[in-house]
């Protein structure tokens, strides 16, 4: 397909030359109804054809700037200052050169949690041959593309989609708060009408939600049908939320979402599914901010599920908190190491690709909330003032604030187990596996480690594995100790631990 590029010739005939603005205009042909959202321009040095512009998960050499817009009328322009809000510096700052820009209205903020979304409004692709950033005079940009629509999650024979009205999450928030998921069912479900299934509960990582289902769920059901697979029925939960990735934890900012999963959604799917509703077939599995989701949720509910299968877990002691020492006490700048160098947070293949704060900085420009590190204080943040979460660090300084840190302790695995193994000790005995690998792209396995070494203190070796030479992308690749690959390893595992507790008579 060719892609549509123009180039920019305007002017306007009142303004002088200054520092880079633009002014943003949205078709009238794209919607008759003045619009709201927050306005994205995105600025490129890199020429080659492309068909959109953004920012990645990690940063990248696309620059961003954001305007929140109250209002936006069709055909009547609004002017955006890119230095007021823009990642990694104030537009008027770059040097002079060709550059590629594109603006995007998103219209329910969600772009810092997905990126590109379904109806986001979009321009076109332009091509600046010449742009001098510190003194032009503004830039014409019309919006005139929309995003398609997403394709509705239809139900097939063996993939079910549930939408609950949790009656706990309504309360909380005072409007309906419906509870998604994806059911994939096994080929025996439908040849053995009177038969009851163990359940498997997946949990996805950050920018993900249940429509997983759809695109895991026909292998799922063709490695059941072969043999490979446990005859399982695999729920994809559904975490995502407009402030980020709720991870199933009770919040006071999130609201309920633990006890929603646990006394209303679960309940409802094996009514409606034929689940065993016994602790010893409920599995939780995830990765990622599922990792440390479904980690939570056994924890939390040890005498409700009958094993957790965590992989690369989000911070599991605050101790690292993604290299960051985020205990009460610590000084620690959230920018920095202990001994003063600048804290990296991505990494791939042993490259440093982003340091925390340029990562930050970069969800700063994407949303007012909704980013991986805001999603973190939607959860374990206290409430503040405004009515939103306090943030664990100042965005500018990197300085922390002690009162967030006493706060985030009550999401401390680690500090949980610890403070209360009398007792999760006994109810956790061989439900716990957590893997993660030895070169995390998030330094992941700084806070598994450290969960670790407490697990192995209580004779719990066997509750960890970390794999050498692996990642947080290519973790579920075979290895080693799972020639087949994780996901099947996992299914093994989940299958004797139900048929152990079939044996015992439980």
């Amino acid at each position: 397909m060719r892609l549509a590029l123009a180039v920019l010739v305007t002017s306007l005939a009142a303004a002088d030359p200054g520092p880079l603005r633009f002014e943003v205009t949205l078709s009238p042909t794209l919607s008759p109804a003045p619009l709201k959202g927050r306005l994205l321009v995105f600025l490129s040095d890199d020429l080659k054809p492309q068909n959109r512009l953004g920012g990645g998960f990690s940063p990248t050499g696309t620059w961003i700037a954001a305007q929140e817009i109250p209002l936006l009328k069709p055909g009547e322009p609004v002017l955006v200052n890119p230095d007021l809000t823009a990642f990694p510096m104030p537009f008027s700052q770059a040097k002079a050169g060709a550059y590629q820009v594109m603006a995007l209205l998103d219209l329910d903020h969600s772009y810092a949690r997905n990126g590109h979304g379904a109806g986001d409004l979009f321009s076109e692709v332009i091509r600046l041959d010449s742009l001098n950033p510190a003194q032009t005079e503004p830039l014409k940009i019309t919006l005139t593309r929309r995003e398609p629509d997403r394709k509705p999650l239809l139900d097939t024979e063996n993939i079910k989609l549930v939408e609950f009205e949790s009656k706990l999450l309504t309360a909380f928030w005072g409007r309906p708060i419906l509870m998604r998921a994806g059911v994939v069912l096994p080929p025996a479900y439908a040849t053995d009408p009177q038969r009851r299934f163990p359940g498997s509960y997946i949990i996805h990582g950050f920018g993900g939600d249940h429509s997983a289902a759809w695109n895991r769920g026909p292998a799922i059901v063709k490695e059941i049908s072969e043999g490979k697979r446990f005859d399982m029925i695999h729920v994809f939960l559904d975490a995502s939320f407009p402030t980020g990735h709720h991870v199933f934890a009770d919040s006071v900012n999130n609201g309920p979402w633990g006890r929603a999963l646990v006394e209303e959604l679960i309940p409802h799917l094996e009514d409606r599914f034929r689940l065993i509703a016994k602790p010893e077939a409920r599995f939780l599995t995830g990765h990622s901010s599922g990792g440390w989701s479904s980690l939570w949720v056994q924890v939390s509910h040890p005498d409700f599920f009958g094993g957790v299968w965590s992989t690369a877990p989000d911070p599991v002691d605050l101790r690292s908190f993604t290299g960051i020492d985020a205990t009460p006490g610590s000084t620690q700048n959230a920018y920095k190491t202990k001994d003063g160098r600048v804290l990296n947070l991505v990494r791939r293949a042993g490259k440093e690709l982003a340091s925390f704060q340029e990562f930050v900085g970069q969800e700063e420009a994407k949303g007012e909330f909704g980013g991986q590190i805001a999603s973190f204080e939607w959860v374990w943040s206290p409430r503040g003032k405004d009515g939103r979460p306090e943030k664990l660090f100042d965005r500018q300084t990197g300085v922390q604030n002690p009162d967030v840190q006493r706060y985030w302790q009550r999401y401390d695995i680690r500090l949980l187990l610890e403070s209360g193994w009398a007792t999760l000790g006994e109810k956790l005995r061989g439900k716990l596996h957590i893997v993660c690998g030895a070169e995390d792209n998030f330094h992941l396995e700084e806070g598994v480690y450290f969960l670790c070494d407490f697990l192995k203190s209580k004779g719990r070796e066997d509750a960890c594995e970390i794999v050498p030479g692996r990642d947080h992308g290519d973790l579920y690749q075979p290895s080693k100790t799972y020639p087949d690959g994780l996901h099947l390893r996992i299914d093994r595992e989940m299958r004797a631990a139900f048929e152990k507790a079939s044996r015992n008579g439980n």
